[in-house]
This record gives structure tokens, C-alpha cells and sequence, in this order.
């Protein structure tokens, strides 16, 4: 699991445990990642720090890696720029933790046979871009778009090898991510009341998303990104 630091990727990691799985955690800080290893139910679980964004690192991760029944893949980086500013340093930057790390992680664990037969990866998309289009949240969008979008050739490629590959896409979720961008606590309010449930979600609400696509229960479903965003897309 990557992306286990912090906010959903590390509810996702505590969900999981307590659900009885052993897991290998992954995550640029060691130091973060110890403390969700403390909040971790069970033992067997390992730590592989590395950065995503280095292809050495992400060699790295694989070649220690053992046979995986699953897969979450949440890195992610926020970023809110106007239009006339989104250079493309901005783009790849965001890119290459939201769109490529994934990606090639996932192609190296199919190249590398990691993945067990009738296995299960959730990619953690977002809404951004895909039914809501905010302003300054462009570069962002469209990284998580082509996720989402990748996602469905990689399970349609995948379907034989009894792999499935689906997303959750997620709206806000109550994570320092959100809280570092450019909106004030108060803009924040104002957007929430623009959901139908009236709040932002909590990383838990994701996690169980996750978690079902993890599953058996969902043994029947395959390229499909799955919104959890409070009736925002509606």
C-alpha cells in the first residue's frame, strides 16, 4: 500500500489490519510510516520507504516486494494554480506522483509476476476532473483523470489474468492535503454546503470503498471508478 503515511492511505492500512490482513507498507517519511505501523492491528506487517517518483525506488519496492492478493496504490499530490500559471514543470511534478508513479508500479508488479491470480488493485483517483471542474484545480484534474482512465485499459489487459483493476474517487476528505492548498477554513465551509450530505468525508469513508474493492465481495467487478463523495457528483 502506498501512500501510507498519512490520510486515507493510512486509514485504508488500519481498516485493513483490523479486518485481519498483513500488510506492506510504503511511504517517503520512515518515521510517519512507523507510526501507522504502531496503529496497525496484528503483526507481519513491513515497512518499504522510497520515493515514488524514483524510478531506482520504485525498482527498489518491487524487487522486495512477495506475492501480493492486493494492491492500493494512494500516493497523490494536491496542487491549486490558475490556468495562465500551469507551467508544465507544474504539470509533470503533479504527474509524476498522481499519474506515472502508479502506473509504472503497477506495470512492474504484471511484468514482475507479483500479483497473485485473482488478485485486486484500487488506484485512488478523485472526482477532480471527472465530474467537477473547480477552478485552479486543472494540472490536478487531469492528472486523476488519465488515472482513472489508464485504469480501465489496465482492466480490460488484466481481465484474463483474473486481475481486477478498479478506482475510488473520492470528493474532499478531511486530510492535511486539503488543508494545505490556497482556500481559507471559511471557503471550505461554503464548499461543503455544496454537497448534498453536507460534509466533507473522512478518510474511514474511503477506506471502506477501498476495502470492499479489496474483497471478494466484489469478485465481479472490474474498471470501474467508484465515487465516494458525499452526493457531489450529483
Amino acid at each position: 500500500m502506498t501512500g501510507a503515511s498519512s490520510g486515507i492511505g493510512q486509514a485504508t492500512a488500519i481498516e485493513c489490519s483490523r479486518l485481519g490482513a498483513r500488510l506492506i507498507i510504503n511511504g517517503r517519511n520512515k518515521e510517519r510510516l512507523n507510526e501507522t505501523l504502531s496503529s496497525l492491528a496484528g503483526d507481519g506487517h513491513i515497512i518499504i520507504d522510497g520515493d515514488l517518483t524514483s524510478k531506482e525506488d520504485i525498482q527498489k519496492i518491487v524487487d522486495l516486494l512477495p506475492q501480493l492478493q492486493g494492491a492500493v496504490l494512494c500516493a497523490g499530490k494536491g496542487m491549486t494554480l490558475p490556468f495562465p500559471f500551469c507551467v508544465r514543470e507544474k504539470y509533470d511534478e503533479v504527474f509524476d506522483i498522481n499519474f506515472f508513479a502508479p502506473i509504472e508500479l503497477l506495470r512492474l508488479l504484471v511484468k514482475k509476476k507479483r500479483l497473485d491470480k485473482e488478485s485486486s488493485v484500487v488506484l485512488v483517483s478523485s472526482i477532480g476532473g471527472i465530474t467537477k471542474f473547480t477552478m485552479g484545480n486543472g494540472i490536478y484534474g487531469a492528472s486523476k483523470a488519465a488515472l482513472s482512465s489508464a485504469m480501465k485499459t489496465c482492466a480490460r489487459e488484466l481481465a484474463p489474468k483474473k486481475i481486477r483493476v478498479n478506482c475510488v474517487n473520492p470528493g474532499m476528505v478531511e486530510t492535511k492535503l486539503i488543508h494545505s492548498g490556497t482556500l481559507t477554513e471559511e471557503q471550505h465551509e461554503q464548499d461543503m454546503q455544496k454537497y448534498p450530505l453536507k460534509r466533507y468525508g473522512r478518510p474511514s469513508d474511503i477506506a471502506f470503498g477501498i476495502i470492499y474493492l479489496l474483497s471478494d465481495a466484489s469478485s465481479w467487478v472490474t474498471g470501474t471508478n467508484m465515487f465516494i463523495d458525499g452526493g457531489a457528483s450529483i
